[in-house]
């Protein structure tokens, strides 16, 4: 089955979704770049989203939120649009896709913990995400990593044998 999975006719299909996907996170990023985003309004109806009788976001996050990201706003104001942009350059070329994969994915779970609800979309990019890190090579087969991760692995390698 995994065999399958990672075959060239599969991973023509991984590759569509990943580029798929890297399109998501490069188009939400780049309006937000040219947008000049701003997270404390979405931060601040978070943390009222944790109160009430039926909180839509946990109260630990929410304790994070307020805690954390508020003080530090500028730099979200910087991470997110910055963060989606890379995240959807790298799926896009195939170049570190893992981290790429694995920065994308904790987004989303940031987002959906922040309240956006299991039905937006992004719960259907956060799912995409994770099976893409779970099929193996075939995610990049067809992208820059199909020849970045063997020069790297024989390049670092190499310098290994020559360490004292």
């Amino acid at each position: 089955m995994r065999k399958h999975i990672n075959g060239t006719k599969m991973a023509f299909v991984w590759t569509i979704v990943r580029i798929w996907l890297g399109l998501q996170w490069i188009e939400a990023g780049y309006y937000k770049i040219i947008s000049g985003f701003e997270v404390s309004g979405f931060l601040q109806g978070a943390i009222a989203n944790a109160r009430g009788e039926h909180p839509t976001v946990p109260g630990w996050y929410a304790s994070f939120l307020e805690g954390f990201a508020l003080p530090n706003i500028e730099f979200f104001n910087i991470l997110i649009p910055w963060g989606e942009f890379l995240v959807g350059l790298g799926l896009i070329l195939g170049l570190v896709t893992v981290p790429a994969l694995m920065a994308g994915a904790f987004m989303n779970a940031n987002f959906i913990m922040a309240g956006v609800g299991l039905s937006s979309p992004d719960s259907k990019l956060f799912t995409i995400a994770i099976i893409l890190l779970l099929i193996g090579k075939g995610r990049y087969y067809y992208g820059l990593d199909r020849f970045a991760i063997p020069y790297l692995k024989k390049h670092v390698s190499a310098k290994k044998k020559y360490v004292v």
